[in-house]
């Protein structure tokens, strides 16, 4: 069947006009935040329900043609990229909010409700939906639970998989499978709803997810500290967790605040230029928890581990302060960043974080570290910035040998060469460094039982 054909046939099966073609709808929606891959899809498909959802998926089977979940399109592993031929289906008219039960503190979503939708929803019910990072005004359920996404508030409240009570999933079949059911407690065997979530659609698609809400945070207040250097950062952390249940506890360095300044939008936290910063943030319930943290401030400062800081004393203060480090992605997007997001366990980051500064320090030289991160869980961002007089190509072909000394060390350590962000295309030639062979192997496995044609994502987390 030829392609015109294939894709008359595909028009049938949702709403009219739900199927695109167009030279710019490839462009749009065949591709994510990455640039390290040309989108050419083969068309857009917009399913508005979970019956077209499951006969897209059985016409793909078959046809033997491969399809790639998308959402917001925010991800940073090229997982919702379609560079060969694939239909994508694109879930922006599944984007409802169904229902909500108080009793249970949940919410029934369709995968296309963005991320900040829900967390507002939950705002009305007086409730609060916690998982939180910059890209929450565009990104998509389906999406955050395809990679299982994390965000700033991990430290208290943990990853989106902590806030999933049950899942109805297409799989690869065209099969429809509702799991867990949306109970707290639940041992019947295996939970296949934890292997959907962080699988990025390539053992089958989101169609509907409940997800738990939780009582809203009070007088959320936030500190930004400044520190000598990093390993004065992991004290301080310490320090605060002894005496204060921190809702986040972020990091960025001098090169990160100095990216963000010359943008002119933003206020200084404080006038002393420090070569880090952390910026943590708790709930002042009472007088007490805010002498408790200005006490900790102090001791801090006493031990030389804080130079300077700061504590919101308003809503719009607060919201500053979090600009500070919010803005930093957007901010150097400018300079062409080859980003890393990776993780070791908490104990390990200065040893780990010094490790990757001498290695590319060595070998490249005029290459500019923007460094910033979840430091409370673990998790690191990287950013080299491209030289003006580098080529994108040039600069990309330099970063893939930084990749390979990046993912030693992160092997070293023993850690995750994706933190939150998936495996996609871009580290899927790396995953050994994380997985051993016995792991991928059953991985591949469980995916041939869901997807026996290999129709769901192909070429993300593994190669085709």
């Amino acid at each position: 069947m030829t392609n015109p054909a294939l894709i008359e046939e595909l028009k049938t099966l949702v709403e009219p006009g739900k199927v695109l073609t167009d030279a710019d709808s490839l462009n749009a929606f065949g591709k994510d935040w990455t640039k390290h891959f040309a989108p050419a899809p083969l068309a857009i498909a917009f399913p508005k329900s979970i019956e077209q959802v499951q006969a897209i998926v059985r016409w793909a089977n078959q046809h033997k043609v491969a399809l790639v979940p998308s959402g917001g399109r925010t991800g940073l592993s090229a997982g919702a990229v379609a560079a060969n031929g694939e239909v994508v289906v694109s879930f922006d008219y599944m984007n409802q909010i169904l229902e909500f039960n108080e009793f249970d503190r949940t919410a029934v979503c369709q995968p296309g409700v963005v991320t900040k939708q829900l967390q507002m929803f939950a705002e009305d019910k007086g409730l609060y939906y916690p998982v939180d990072f910059a890209s929450a005004g565009s990104s998509q359920l389906g999406g955050n639970i395809g990679t299982n996404a994390g965000g700033i508030k991990v430290i208290r409240y943990g990853m989106t998989r902590n806030w999933v009570a049950g899942l109805k999933v297409v799989t690869g079949t065209g099969e429809l499978l509702e799991l867990n059911k949306d109970l707290i407690k639940n041992a019947t065997g295996y939970d296949m709803r934890q292997l959907f979530i962080g699988a990025e659609g390539t053992l089958g698609f989101v169609v509907e997810a409940t997800m738990r809400l939780d009582r809203a945070p009070k007088n959320l207040t936030a500190m930004v500290l400044g520190t000598p250097d990093f390993d004065s950062i992991m004290p301080v952390l310490h320090a605060f967790q002894n005496k204060l249940d921190l809702t986040a506890f972020e990091f960025f360095s001098d090169k990160a605040l100095a990216k963000i300044m010359a943008r002119g939008d933003v206020p200084a936290a404080f006038e002393t230029d420090c070569p880090f910063y952390a910026l943590l943030e708790f709930e002042a319930t009472t007088e007490e928890v805010a002498e408790a943290a200005l006490a900790t401030f102090e001791h801090c400062v006493e031990q030389g581990w804080v130079l300077d800081g700061v504590m919101s004393q308003s809503e719009q203060q607060l919201q500053n302060l979090w600009k500070l480090r919010e803005y930093i992605s957007e901010t150097i997007s400018h300079w062409t960043p080859y980003k890393n997001d990776i993780s070791v366990t908490v104990s390990k980051v200065p040893a780990f974080l010094h490790d990757i500064d001498a290695i590319v320090g060595e070998h490249y030289p005029d290459f500019e570290i923007v460094w910033f991160g979840h430091i409370g869980d673990g998790n690191l961002h990287l950013n080299i910035l491209k030289p003006e007089n580098l080529s994108k190509d040039e600069f990309f072909a330099k970063c893939a040998t930084v990749n390979k000394w990046v993912f030693e060390t992160v092997q070293k350590y023993n850690g995750s060469i994706s933190a939150e962000h998936g495996v996609g295309m871009t580290k899927r030639d790396y995953l050994t460094y994380s997985r051993s062979e016995a792991e991928i192997g059953y991985m591949k496995a469980i995916k041939a039982v869901f997807d026996p044609n290999g129709i769901m994502n192909p070429g993300k987390i593994f190669p085709v």
